[in-house]
């Protein structure tokens, strides 16, 4: 696909220099044998920049690309970015409040131990929120059980947080792998709209071959940014989530060691 990509742009920019080099020759043979002859008044030059239309704002420039991509693929690579933004959003939220300053609730909670209120310790977990109390709360609930009792519902309970910490990862995940492919599929289709042409015109030029490659080479740059922004989510999401879990772990280890302390 990248090989006829390349193959077309490379005829098409040989054809073009080969039909910008003709008439400056014909104008410098008609100069040379005809000098009495006022030449022709030259066309105004062009501003480049002008006609792509760079100086109109950002955002109107932006949807003028998603038209020329194609409404439609546009559309899906756009849908899967709004999607994965909110999930990234809402998850950086949660993970935010999730957060818990695990050595003061430690010590709130052994406090309540020491004076020997278990109530009290409850309601120290009940109130703070974050993972890590609700497990110190399901401990403290099997506290009379034993100390093995204990150690699993902290294990077992904190695989649920940890799974409640992962939850929607996988979407962005799953868009993050669609939006190039959509973009690539919009690749492949302007292609064939592009040889489509060709074949129809029975010739290779700019203009046939610059619609289906704009479409194509559109697609795929918005496929990949939609990407490389989910991707960013994502692996922030990921390390925040570990930081989290450390400090789960770390804390349970701590929690078991304090009612084993209080138990003695």
């Amino acid at each position: 696909m990248f090989l006829a990509v390349a193959g077309l742009l490379t005829f098409t920019a040989f054809q073009s220099a080969k039909a910008q080099d003709e008439p400056q020759a014909a104008e410098q043979t008609l100069g040379t044998e005809d000098e009495a002859v006022a030449p022709a008044p030259e066309a105004a030059p062009v501003n480049p920049f002008e006609a792509t239309g760079s100086d109109k704002p950002l955002h109107q420039q932006l949807k003028a690309k998603f038209i020329e991509g194609g409404a439609g693929f546009m559309a899906l690579v756009l849908i899967c970015l709004i999607l994965g933004l909110a999930i990234a959003i809402e998850r950086i939220i949660t993970l935010n409040l999730a957060q818990t300053n695990t050595n003061k609730l430690l010590g709130q909670v052994e406090d309540a131990l020491k004076a020997g209120n278990v109530e009290k310790a409850k309601d120290v977990c009940r109130n703070t929120r974050g993972p890590v109390a609700s497990i110190f709360y399901q401990g403290l609930i099997r506290m009379d059980q034993g100390v093995e009792n204990v150690e699993k519902a902290v294990t077992s309970y904190g695989s649920v947080q940890m799974a409640q910490l992962e939850k929607g990862l996988s979407w962005i995940s799953l868009f993050i792998g669609i939006a190039p492919m959509l973009g690539f599929l919009g690749t492949v289709i302007g292609l064939i709209q592009a040889f489509d042409a060709i074949e129809v015109a029975g010739d290779i030029s700019p203009n046939l071959v610059a619609g289906g490659m704009k479409v194509a080479l559109i697609t795929t740059v918005g496929g990949l940014v939609v990407a490389i922004i989910l991707q960013l989510f994502y692996n922030y999401l990921i390390s925040k989530i570990d930081t989290i879990v450390a400090q789960m772990e770390d804390a349970s280890i701590s929690f078991v060691d304090l009612l084993v302390a209080n138990q003695k």
